[in-house]
């Protein structure tokens, strides 16, 4: 099928040149940015054939999409929004992947119904980082606030699920925020999920880390984290690193 035909009304399509991944995205409702493209690249590779992977919040499919080479075997894309879960499909579609791909229009919260408990080798999320409270500003577009804010899900809901989906000794990858990594910690070791390997992300070289980046495994052995060599995104003048140049377009 030709790509227009799959296209709706204010939708185009964006390349993920490094990795010859082609995504349908919507500028008013949903939009993949660079913690999709850091969280795959922090992905394992696993080319087993039987391997299989679920991506739990998953949008537009990107991140699944873009693991396609990385990992082997099949993805489960579960993704709440109508709208958002119908541009994955397309997705999926344009790139030829429908064989190894498919989508659930589902709540996590009902991800049993559909994916059994222990069968997932790779979990992956994406989830929304802001907690809900009085003083929250949400963003008026509802697609981005759930995307965003934790409104129709929640960390706890998060981990829950991923270390149900997991059999013993699987990964689970995560992209978060260092102002609630000790809930997170907590959480995740709450649910049988522990923390193996973190990279915090700076924006620029003596600027905070504004974003985590974090493996665990179901069962694992306690203790035993590491702390990876950090990424920072810019230069002092906002010009993309070397390496989140290739990350994006590839080696120039």
């Amino acid at each position: 099928m030709e790509s227009s035909t799959l296209l709706r009304d204010d939708e185009r399509i964006d390349q993920l040149y490094s990795q010859d991944v082609q995504i349908i995205q919507s500028p008013s409702c949903f939009a993949f940015s660079l913690d999709a493209v850091l969280l795959a690249d922090f992905v394992r590779p696993n080319h087993r054939h039987k391997l299989k992977t679920v991506d739990l919040c998953a949008g537009n499919g990107a991140i699944g999409l873009f693991l396609h080479h990385k990992l082997g075997g099949t993805f489960a894309e579960v993704e709440l929004q109508p709208r958002i879960a119908d541009m994955a499909r397309r997705s999926i579609e344009l790139n030829k992947l429908a064989d190894r791909y498919r989508v659930f229009n589902m709540d996590i919260k009902d991800v049993f119904n559909q994916i059994p408990k222990d069968s997932a080798d790779v979990v992956l999320c994406n989830p929304p980082y802001f907690p809900v409270t009085a003083k929250s500003k949400k963003n008026p577009n509802r697609y981005l606030a759930i995307a965003r804010h934790e409104i129709t899900t929640n960390f706890q809901m998060v981990a829950k699920q991923m270390s149900g989906l997991l059999k013993m000794n699987g990964h689970g990858y995560l992209v978060h925020r260092p102002d609630r990594l000790v809930e997170i910690l907590t959480t995740l070791t709450k649910w049988r999920l522990i923390p193996k390997r973190i990279r915090f992300i700076h924006p620029k070289p003596d600027r905070d880390a504004n974003m985590l980046l974090l493996e665990v495994i179901k069962d694992g052995k306690p203790g035993g984290m590491k702390v990876v060599p950090p990424l920072i995104v810019n230069d002092e003048d906002g010009t993309y690193r070397p390496e989140v140049k290739a990350l994006l377009y590839g080696q120039q």
